[in-house]
């Protein structure tokens, strides 16, 4: 017998097994929705009152089983208790779920992730796919709160405190080999055993393990103290409690409450509601809400790309190279030195093996990254990305002589980090086909590549730019042509005020305290030294010869003598092994207190400028930029969203005062006047 409801179809075998298939409708993902809770709440009170042999939940999505609680539905909890009533329905539904009078299976395939693994939880067992599309974790504190449907409880229950406290604090995911070797899941199968695997759970019921003793005893009364003090070392290395609560709010759920997993689970479902009401959750939301938007403008079914070629074996052009292979294109590197390319290869094989851990894998990227010192690949490329020196007339020569070469059809990029595509395009006889795919450094960890188009870009081509960028998983941000585009144009005014307190005589690891101190996941001294300072005063130059403004005289001269940041050795800082060896903050210093609002409003200030030049459509494109682009402290939603959290007014006239304190570059853009 079937019963079939609007996301939930039960399937009741010979057997006598109840089978619960989630397809969330109009959706490509499965998520906890409201909807799919409360239908859920019909169907388990239902097997409850007449229990079956065994329930095995499964997806019938091919995307996975699900993704989490429904993101969307956050935003619209006002108050705590609502969103307290909510979590508690969720909690009755699951405790029911786990208590049912027969075994109970969650049948994994793809990714169980947030409310998916604690649903997956509730349950007695546990079996997953073994491909590498599987992926298991628990990464609400992503969003500003922590797991909310009995998680905190059950993965600290089902392996330990250190394995649920790694998944939890960090978000991170695991693949189902791992999640078997913590004891999350009972079995990692092939996919065409996991149903017979899920039926032999129902069938068998075999009892469960016991934790080992190593792991059940940092929980103990006596030591949970030091274990959490620990913990919250580890966690305040990366996020402090102003800016991220939610996980010193899950260190002390289990240091307080572990004992009665009754009350721990009623403190969760009040924690989870303070928080999901607080601005850091709210923003990081908003966060996940423009990456999803990002992504979706990338989206095409009609666009496959295969083969790539990029010109240019720097470490831009190289690391484009190797992380296109990486996603699965085939991809020939052309430069004229053998040294460089062969610098490639090697590079590309040491981050290879750091992200693949299959030596299979890794030799079948490697066999994708071809060098081609000839260029012999552009006549067969899908996409051809230049990637040479910033130099407008270098750049026109060899597009002139690469043009009649390409496939019709081929997307024609540039990887220039600041000149306006027309200053390119002149000498082409298709100007139409020239768009700007802008990666950032490192381009294995930058999630964000601009999408630029100039007034001649076709439509066309600008969207299959946009698609190739999501098929190398990045996040495709359409900017016009102009120059600096919108993450260099916002970033340097806050680099170029770095090196003017430099100047001025403030020590460099206090300028990176300011900016830290506002949320920046790294100083502004130490992020030049990282991008070059070479590159910067390249920048700076462009924007100021077409935006005006001043470039620091130290910048100048540091470029000048060799001191090009790290990858010289040395920059504002040493760097010893690629890392930034810094100068304590002089015994007894306090940095000015404008020094972070110095930073910050400068790149305030041109966010409001570039939205008013219409570098991008509209205020979330010019966050979602910010963010993803420059790490722009997440937990504020965003240069122009922080804005109006603050108060338009209020921000404003603390611009103002910088202006009579400070000069012409904090005058005030005229776009201000616009924001409401």
């Amino acid at each position: 017998m079937t019963t079939t409801y609007q996301h939930w179809k039960v399937a009741n075998d010979s057997d006598g097994i109840s089978w619960l298939h989630l397809d969330k409708a109009n959706a490509s993902a499965n998520v906890l929705s409201e909807a799919i809770i409360m239908e859920l709440e019909t169907i388990v009170a239902g097997l409850n009152k007449s229990p079956p042999k065994g329930v095995i939940l499964l997806s019938d999505k091919s995307s996975g089983f699900i993704a989490g609680a429904d993101v969307k539905e956050f935003t619209s909890y006002t108050d705590e208790a609502t969103a307290l009533a909510a979590v508690r329905r969720a909690h009755r539904i699951f405790n029911t779920l786990n208590a049912l009078p027969c075994p109970t299976v969650a049948m994994i395939s793809g990714f169980c992730l947030g409310g998916g693994m604690e649903l997956a939880l509730a349950c007695q067992y546990r079996v997953a796919d073994d491909s590498p599309k599987t992926r298991l974790g628990l990464p609400e504190v992503r969003l500003g709160i922590h797991p909310g449907f009995g998680g905190t409880v059950r993965s600290i229950q089902a392996i330990g405190v250190f394995a649920a406290m790694d998944l939890m604090l960090t978000g991170r995911t695991v693949d189902a080999r791992t999640a078997k070797r913590l004891g999350l899941i009972q079995h990692a199968v092939p996919l065409r055993h996991l149903r017979t695997a899920a039926r032999s759970m129902v069938m068998t019921a075999p009892p469960h393990k016991a934790l080992k003793w190593w792991k059940t005893l940092p929980s103990h009364p006596w030591l949970r103290p030091q274990v959490a003090k620990l913990l919250r070392k580890k966690v305040a290395a990366r996020a402090p409690q102003d800016h991220y609560p939610a996980p010193y709010a899950l260190i002390d759920l289990w240091l307080q409450y572990f004992d009665d997993p009754t009350l721990m689970l009623d403190q969760e479902a009040q924690s989870i509601t303070h928080l999901i009401v607080g601005s850091t959750a709210q923003n990081l939301v908003r966060v996940f809400l423009l990456q999803e938007q990002l992504k979706s403008l990338g989206r095409s079914d009609d666009y496959n790309p295969r083969h790539v070629h990029v010109i240019g074996a720097g470490v831009m052009g190289g690391d484009i190279a190797a992380w296109c292979a990486l996603r699965g294109f085939t991809v020939t590197l052309q430069d004229q030195k053998n040294a460089a390319l062969a610098n490639v290869i090697k590079r590309a094989h040491g981050l290879y093996k750091k992200i693949i851990k299959d030596r299979l894998l890794v030799t079948a990227a490697m066999d994708r990254l071809i060098p081609d010192p000839k260029g012999n690949g552009i006549k067969r490329a899908d996409v051809v990305i230049e990637a040479i020196f910033e130099d407008p007339e270098v750049k026109r020569t060899l597009f002139k002589t690469i043009e009649p070469l390409m496939k019709p059809d081929a997307i024609m990029a540039t990887n220039t980090s600041s000149i306006p595509l027309d200053e390119i395009s002149s000498v082409l006889t298709r100007p139409q086909r020239l768009v700007g795919l802008h990666f950032f450094n490192p381009v294995s960890k930058m999630p964000l590549v601009e999408i630029v188009q100039s007034t001649k870009t076709d439509k066309t081509v600008a969207q299959q730019a946009a698609a190739f960028t999501k098929r190398i998983d990045r996040l495709p941000l359409p900017v016009a042509s102009k120059p600096g585009f919108l993450v260099n144009r916002i970033l340097m005014p806050y680099l170029m005020e770095a090196v003017v307190l430099a100047e001025q005589g403030i020590p460099l690891a206090a300028i990176d305290h300011a900016a830290l101190n506002f949320g920046m996941p790294m100083g502004p001294i130490e992020l030049a030294d990282t991008v070059g300072l070479d590159i910067c005063l390249h920048v700076a130059e462009n924007l100021s010869q077409h935006l005006g403004g001043e470039v620091p005289e130290r910048l100048r001269s540091m470029v000048k003598a060799g001191h090009l940041g790290r990858k010289s050795g040395q920059g504002f800082y040493e760097f010893k092994k690629d890392t930034a060896i810094k100068p304590a903050i002089p015994a007894g210093y306090s940095a000015p207190s404008d020094t972070e609002n110095r930073l910050i409003f400068r790149m305030l200030n041109e966010a409001v400028a570039c939205l008013r030049d219409g570098v991008v459509e509209q205020a979330d494109m010019a966050d979602a930029g910010i963010i993803f682009g420059t790490g722009f402290a997440p937990f504020r939603g965003g240069p122009l969203h922080y804005i109006h959290q603050v108060g338009v007014k209020e921000m404003l006239h603390t611009l103002e005062q910088l202006q009579q304190r400070y000069g012409e570059r904090f005058t005030p853009d005229a776009g201000w006047s616009t924001l409401k």
